[in-house]
């Protein structure tokens, strides 16, 4: 498969735009930067992405948890795991336009103006500070959460007696994360708030690099098995000058974007630190005890952390397709069905009363099983045109042979084979069709 064009960028976001994908927030105002609302087909299409990745990682898994911690939380956890002295990036302030930038991103020249008239850099702490309570004090300072990591550290214990598991295992966490970030930018591929999917997996010491191998191949896998082209991704190791305060050894799964290669997903190996430093600050003895062998233990932490809008981005870059049916060019999402924001569209040939009953009574029959779109305006073939392009794997026509046969037509998005089917074998079918 060709690299991805760099105008694809621009068209997936006016695609976005214009099926309701994403939207600038608060646009009427004149927008926000760098912050977006999930429109109808965005939220189904986070969602899927979320949901399989929790299928992936936590339902068909007997090794691992969830949780849902708090957004916010004591400032004391962000002290002992080292955000407050070290989540930072180095801001340079340009002097001709006065734009600011992070230093690592422009080596020595602004990207505004051009000029090289830069201030020393300087160490920004991304973290969004607030204040709780009605008071803004010192003592009443909190700060949103910059990842979900610290909620499943700090509830290691917890999980740990009420879950009845023992390393090897994990506790899994989807959510939104904060990061006051100096550039964001290239559309959700980085901004300050976003959606996080996170595993902290807890192995005894000795086994920690082949659970950070078997980690690092898992994870590329799951982005195959969901229809990215092996060519748009590779895993690339950290060299030892990149590697956190807290990694022995990180791996990035990594998406080649139309402006080059970004991360999708970390997977770090991150030893003891987090527990270790949660135990020494709190007091609170943070361990495993192995009866077997009668030993006390820390307990090392392979970490898998991707950003589900990052992935979501991904998955539609790669879904994006164009090709040619009755002469006239067609825009079609190659979405995986698992990841597509409807499954099934509903689709009566004509508004008149006459069909309208029937084609309700077939999206009542579908709809318990999937989430499904149900469109009666304009002439048919635009309607499958509009399925096509928001990623609709299959569509079911209701026609006025319908009335007569009880039978409805279903249409591959991929294929464009359309097959006659008996309602009362409709859901079968489509579930077969489908895969689930």
């Amino acid at each position: 498969m060709a690299e991805p064009a760099p105008e694809l960028m621009e068209t997936i976001v006016n695609l976005c735009k214009r099926r309701g994908f994403v939207f600038p927030s608060s646009e009427i105002y004149g927008g926000f930067r760098s912050t977006y609302d999930y429109g109808p087909l965005g939220v189904l299409l986070l969602r899927n992405v979320k949901d399989a990745w929790w299928r992936s990682m936590v339902q068909l898994r007997e090794d691992v948890v969830g949780i849902d911690a708090a957004i916010l939380s004591s400032p004391k956890v962000w002290e002992a795991s080292g955000h407050l002295a070290n989540f930072t990036d180095p801001l340079v302030d340009c002097r001709s336009c006065k734009e600011r930038w992070r230093a690592d991103h422009i080596e020595g020249t602004c990207p505004n103006c051009g000029s090289t008239d830069l201030t020393e850099a300087r160490e920004f702490n991304m973290m969004f500070q607030t204040f709780v309570g009605p008071v803004q004090e010192t003592t009443n300072v909190a700060y949103f959460r910059p990842e979900t990591a610290q909620g499943m550290f700090v509830n290691f214990m917890n999980v740990l007696n009420t879950s009845r598991k023992k390393p090897p295992f994990g506790i899994a966490q989807t959510g939104k994360s904060f990061r006051n970030e100096i550039t964001p930018g290239n559309f959700v591929f980085r901004t300050r708030e976003f959606e996080q999917m996170e595993l902290e997996f807890f192995v005894p010491p000795a086994d920690a690099d082949r659970w950070f191998g078997y980690w690092t191949t898992e994870r590329m896998n799951w982005y195959l098995d969901l229809g990215i082209p092996a060519d748009w991704l590779r895993l690339r190791a950290h060299e030892s000058e990149e590697l956190s305060h807290y990694s022995s050894a990180t791996s990035d799964v990594e998406f080649r974007y139309p402006w080059g290669w970004g991360e999708l997903e970390g997977i770090a190996n991150r030893g003891d630190f987090d527990l270790s430093a949660h135990a020494a600050a709190s007091g609170e003895r943070i361990e495993y005890f192995d009866q077997a062998t009668n030993e006390r233990y820390v307990p090392h932490v392979i970490e898998p952390a991707a950003g589900a809008t990052r992935a979501m981005m991904a998955f539609l870059l790669a879904a994006y397709d164009t090709d040619v049916v009755n002469d006239e060019t067609r825009t079609v999402l190659r979405l995986d069905p698992r990841l597509a924001p409807y499954k099934v569209a509903v689709l009566p040939l004509s508004k008149k009363d006459t069909l309208t009953p029937t084609a309700r009574e077939v999206l009542s029959l579908v709809q318990p099983h999937w989430m499904v779109d149900y469109d009666e305006t304009q002439a048919i073939g635009r309607r499958y045109r509009r399925q096509d392009e928001i990623g609709t794997p299959l569509c079911v026509t209701v026609d006025f042979d319908t009335l007569e046969d009880k039978a409805v037509t279903i249409r591959d998005r991929d294929t464009l084979a359309q097959v006659r089917v008996p309602i009362d074998e409709l859901v079968d079918t489509l579930r077969s069709r489908l895969g689930f």
